[in-house]
């Protein structure tokens, strides 16, 4: 068995208190006399193991006590050594504050019975006041320390405990961070894709057709329609880029969309969708448009918004409906577009649009439901629903 390394600290202490024991065991200063070894020599004996007792008393706490227990007994039957008592209040301490949580605990109740049982002892044996000085010098060089160690280590403990629930706090403070700049960047790619997917679908469709027919008056129509997409798709990424350069600390974003330009939506849609052979219409059945919170209305129109991009993108011709609907604590939107092969020209997709409306929908506690249905005629169609609560807290704001 190996025993561990003794500390530097506990070496210089237990080296320094074997001096002085040393320097007054030299001129013959002893704690009493006339004990049962009286030999001058016997005084070092305890001297020296409670020297050695020192040099483990943070490495082997309870193997230190139990010797310098010995030692401090030994003691006592020999002339007596002044170091030797501090060096065993300095074991006792040491065994409180070093040792196992168990120990910690156990020592200052044990050295306050044995102090008691001292006093009481001495008293029954001699009958006089000297068997209680007996018993307050018991407790001073026993209970004393190790009550005098509980309470440090019990600051320690309560540092350390206060050191970690620091950690901690500024460990859940990164990770909100993290979790927040993880939200607003999924916030940025739903805003830019909302914003820019519409026009450049339109754009690359009626570049699609323009290249594939040779008709001077289609194409003068589909440039016409590429520059007003080009135009409108500019502006919109100016907006953005401003929203994110501006340092001004508003959170909201300026000029928001709202259900009142649902109408212009669907009218440019309409406009883009001329060549796919699509037909749109706008059913509101709301019977108010006020009470709405600004984050539903948000969301509704970017889902709006994203179903007619996806529609101008795949969707066969037919008529693509969007219906608008209130219930008594909720805002429902439907949009159905014609679902098979088209003839024309088609953009790509990445299936984002869907993702991003998805989301949009989650942060507001509503449901959401994207898939071809088959509707009264036996007809096969591409529904995107959506119900948004119209008691949603302001969280979302696109």
């Amino acid at each position: 068995m190996t025993l561990p390394r003794p500390h530097r600290h506990d070496l210089f202490i237990a080296l320094a208190g074997f001096a002085c024991g040393l320097l007054l065991w030299s001129y013959g200063l002893y704690t009493t006399g006339d004990r049962v070894f009286d030999q001058r020599w016997a005084a070092l004996i305890p001297l020296a193991v409670m020297a050695g007792a020192e040099t483990v008393r943070r490495t082997l706490p309870q193997t230190a006590l139990f010797v310098g227990t010995l030692a401090i007994v030994a003691d006592q039957f020999t002339n007596g050594n002044l170091v030797t008592v501090l060096m065993f209040t300095d074991i006792a301490y040491a065994a409180v504050v070093y040792g196992s949580p168990a120990s910690a605990r156990r020592i200052p109740y044990t050295t306050g019975l044995i102090t008691v049982a001292v006093t009481i002892g001495f008293l029954v044996w001699w009958q006089n006041a000297i068997a209680l000085l007996i018993g307050v010098l018991t407790g001073m060089i026993s209970f004393m320390p190790a009550v005098t160690g509980s309470i440090v280590r019990n600051h320690r403990e309560a540092a350390e405990a206060a050191r970690l629930r620091a950690e901690q706090t500024a460990l859940l403070a990164e990770m909100d961070r993290a979790q927040a700049v993880v939200a607003e960047r999924a916030r940025m790619a739903r805003e830019l894709h909302d914003m820019v997917a519409n026009h450049l679908s339109a754009i690359a469709i009626h570049s699609t057709a323009a290249l594939s027919l040779d008709e001077p008056a289609t194409t003068r129509q589909a440039l016409t329609v590429i520059r007003e997409n080009s135009v409108a798709g500019l502006a919109e990424m100016r907006r953005l880029i401003g929203l994110l350069r501006d340092s001004s600390g508003d959170a909201e974003p300026a000029a928001a969309p709202t259900l009142a330009g649902l109408d212009a939506l669907v009218d440019q849609a309409r406009a883009n969708a001329g060549p796919s052979g699509l037909a749109l219409v706008l059913d509101d059945t709301r019977e108010s448009v006020a009470g709405l919170p600004a984050p539903v209305e948000l969301a509704a129109y970017r889902i709006v918004q994203e179903s007619l991009t996806n529609a101008l993108k795949h969707a066969a011709p037919g008529e693509v409906r969007v219906v608008l609907g209130r219930e008594p604590r909720a805002l429902t939107v439907e949009v159905t577009s014609p679902y098979g092969e088209r003839p024309g020209p088609t953009a790509p997709g990445s299936g984002a649009g869907l993702v991003g409306m998805r989301e949009r929908v989650a942060l507001l506690d509503g449901t959401f439901d994207a898939g071809p249905v088959t509707d009264g005629g036996g007809r096969r169609r591409w529904r995107v629903r959506a119900e948004l609560p119209m008691d949603a807290s302001d969280e979302e704001r696109g």
